[in-house]
């Protein structure tokens, strides 16, 4: 049975290159998903129709990502009851601080959980979606643990190479 799928939305299309590790991780659980443009601020109406749609479309999780004033993800949770995913990404001279924290402050009763800034913060994105469709999935439960017993491998194998 399929856990689900997943919606990424970035606020401009400088995001996607960093966002692609999110469809990456994504991809590597066999988890659909979908990436678009969306702004809180240059297109609040495109963003609106896509968060309140999602969930109709299949959709089980949304992961926002944007830089700047990055209020994408608070603008997506205000219209889903959907998991929301908040990455900040780095796009302004503040080097992601400010996205940080827009992304993290939000309204008790509209959750966005937020991840780290940049690639780091897509890829856990991606790996935190997972783990919130393997509560219907026991196979995506399973290999979210092989993937973790990888992980601790390849720790231990660089710690071997070490002199």
């Amino acid at each position: 049975m399929m856990a689900g799928k997943v919606l990424i939305l970035i606020g401009s299309s400088s995001d996607a290159e960093t966002m692609r590790a999110a469809e990456e991780v994504l991809s590597g659980y066999g988890i659909p998903c979908e990436m678009t443009v969306a702004s809180a601020h240059r297109s609040p109406g495109r963003t609106q129709s896509l968060a309140r749609n999602a969930e109709k479309e299949g959709f089980s999780v949304i992961i926002a990502g944007a830089g700047g004033a990055a209020h994408l993800a608070g603008c997506v949770a205000a219209e889903t009851v959907l998991p929301v995913i908040g990455v900040p990404l780095a796009a302004s001279p503040l080097g992601g601080f400010d996205a940080l924290l827009s992304t993290v402050q939000m309204p008790a009763g509209v959750p966005v959980a937020t991840v780290a800034v940049g690639m780091a913060g897509a890829q856990n994105a991606a790996h935190l979606a997972a783990q919130i469709l393997s509560i219907s999935s026991p196979r995506l439960r399973v290999k979210i643990r092989a993937g973790r017993k990888k992980m601790a491998v390849a720790v231990e194998e660089a710690a071997k190479r070490l002199p």
